[in-house]
């Protein structure tokens, strides 16, 4: 008997075929397996995927995109508006790249007007704050060694808090009151709204004497810098996005609001910058809100096509690329997603941002599929009811992605 090897791929799709290979013959010894070729078996996989029972109850979002092949790989109610919780940093961290590169410099600076005569300054200090989430205590250490380097022990006049940098607004618009939201102040001490505090209390512990409160107030001119404490973009990326930190984002965030030169600087500054990152992606006329930086509010709302676009857009864009993509968890290895897609198969090859809020479980980034082309995706699920369901189905995506 010949053996009749049948190619139709729309047959194979038809029946939902998982794996690569199938048979058809009546006659065990005359089967012949059937290989499919990539990528028509990635893309049956997934139609497998889609009759997954989570999604008779839950919305799912999802777009792949060979940027080898230069083309859509599949898609699956993908200009869905949903909710995006934490993937929403990656168009935060695009748009930081793009418009600040990643040598920005946050600079947190202590100033003083007067005159120093026999240890004694009589005038004003000024801490100039730019809502730098990663100053610590040892960056405080360095204010009060600054101060006593001038041979300082005693100030006649005030400690000012120079807040201008951004609104008053000490948390994001649409988050919700019982999250554990950090507060958006320009002068932060270990992540905490205390820094005069902090300050005027390190003072007066190394035998600095202050003979009036802390205040708030403008920086005027003619001051003198006595302390300067850096960190660059890089240093903040790696954090807001392995980490998945919300402040970071947030800070980052307020950079993008504050790079055309307007003070005090606002949500509504960098939501208008972001809109037009997302119209150099590619991304016209389609409707989507940007409430915040991180993810956390309930009121930002995108569609897996834009998030794969913004991707897109990065790997295209080397000068944006070279600080994303180190950035981003790695599977199996470190971040958010460092026990997740543990297997050999997936280890490694993931390189994406999750996002969780409740009901939302989301997963966007790059991977590396069995034919070494390089994939951006975008999966949101939505109305998950236990977010380590929607985790589960990304998790499964990714593995027929990544499956040979």
């Amino acid at each position: 008997m010949k053996k009749i090897v049948t190619t139709l791929f729309a047959v194979c799709s038809i029946v939902g075929l998982h794996a690569q290979t199938d048979t058809f013959s009546n006659n065990p010894q005359d089967s012949v397996a059937i290989v499919l070729p990539w990528p028509q078996n990635v893309q049956a996989r997934l139609d497998t995927l889609m009759q997954d029972p989570l999604l008779e109850t839950t919305q799912l979002g999802l777009m792949v995109y060979d940027l080898t092949a230069d083309s859509v790989l599949y898609r699956h109610g993908e200009r869905q508006l949903m909710r995006p919780a934490s993937t929403m940093k990656l168009v935060t961290a695009v748009t930081a790249i793009d418009v600040l590169g990643g040598n920005y410099q946050y600079r947190t600076t202590l100033r003083y007007k007067g005159t120093v005569k026999d240890s004694v300054l009589t005038g004003d200090l000024y801490c100039v704050g730019c809502l730098d989430p990663m100053f610590d205590d040892d960056s405080m250490n360095a204010f009060v060694e600054s101060v006593r380097a001038l041979g300082i022990d005693s100030i006649h006049g005030q400690l000012v808090a120079v807040d201008g940098f951004k609104d008053a607004d000490l948390l994001g618009e649409g988050w919700c009151w019982d999250d554990d939201n950090p507060q958006l102040s320009p002068l932060l001490v270990s992540r905490k709204n205390e820094f005069m505090s902090v300050f005027s209390q390190r003072l007066r512990e190394v035998g600095i004497a202050l003979d009036a409160p802390c205040t708030t107030g403008s920086l005027p001119k003619e001051t003198l810098t006595i302390c300067s404490v850096n960190h660059s973009l890089r240093d903040i990326l790696y954090p807001m996005l392995k980490d998945s930190d919300n402040l970071y984002a947030e800070s980052v965030f307020y950079q993008i609001a504050a790079s055309q030169g307007v003070r005090p600087a606002k949500a509504a500054h960098a939501r208008q910058i972001e809109k037009k990152e997302l119209a150099k992606a590619g991304v016209r006329n389609v409707q989507y809100r940007i409430a915040d930086g991180s993810g956390l509010s309930l009121y930002n709302y995108v569609t897996p096509e834009l998030l794969t676009r913004l991707l897109i857009y990065a790997y295209r864009n080397t000068n944006i690329f070279m600080h994303l993509y180190p950035s981003l968890p790695v599977s199996g290895q470190d971040g958010t997603l460092k026990k997740r897609m543990t297997e050999p198969v997936t280890n490694g090859r993931v390189k994406a941002k999750t996002g969780t809020l409740s009901g939302i479980s989301s997963l966007a980034g790059y991977l590396t599929a069995a034919n070494n082309h390089v994939l951006a995706f975008c999966i949101i699920n939505q109305g998950v009811m236990r977010n380590s369901d929607g985790r589960g189905f990304q998790d499964r995506v990714c593995t027929a992605l990544c499956e040979r």
